[in-house]
């Protein structure tokens, strides 16, 4: 369904219910099978090597990305004890499911989780400085550069509101 933002403006696609859900015993084969666009392998790693570092690292914790009950992304959350950081890692939709606002939903919703966790203080990601569309939705959504490097990704964070 497509609605009007204007009577003159441009058409536009309704943002989709986004849902997270811890990855389990039921849903790790779907969440497995996620695979993104061409080319954004030089951006993130596949998802089965994210459910290992969750797995074996205990330190971050997976969880299923879904609309309307069906799996389409991957996204994982730490929490940084020493600077009361909540960590957005391993974002991954699947190549059929992008351009519709499930990217801005997941980490909407990653956001509303962490103000419900205790001591939250502020949110934090890291992203390679050549994805300039990943990096365009972060800033929409409140993260600035910190000037801060992990690894060769450029540290964004955003303040608790």
């Amino acid at each position: 369904m497509r609605t009007a933002a204007r009577d003159d403006g441009p058409m536009v696609h309704p943002q989709p219910a986004v849902t997270l859900a811890p990855v389990d015993a039921a849903s790790w084969r779907e969440v497995a099978a996620l695979s993104p666009a061409p080319g954004q392998d030089r951006w993130v790693a596949p998802v089965t090597y994210y459910l290992c570092l969750c797995l074996y690292d205990c330190v971050w914790q997976p969880l299923a990305v879904r609309v309307a009950g069906e799996t389409v992304g991957f996204a994982m959350w730490a929490l940084d004890a020493d600077e009361g950081s909540h960590w957005i890692g391993g974002v991954v939709l699947d190549a059929r499911h992008q351009g519709r606002g499930i990217g801005r939903g997941t980490v909407r919703g990653l956001l509303e989780l962490f103000e419900g966790l205790p001591g939250h203080r502020e949110a934090a990601l890291s992203v390679a400085p050549d994805n300039t569309v990943a990096a365009g939705l972060y800033r929409s959504l409140g993260f600035a550069p910190s000037g801060e490097l992990v690894d060769d990704e450029l540290v964004m964070r955003r303040p608790r509101p």
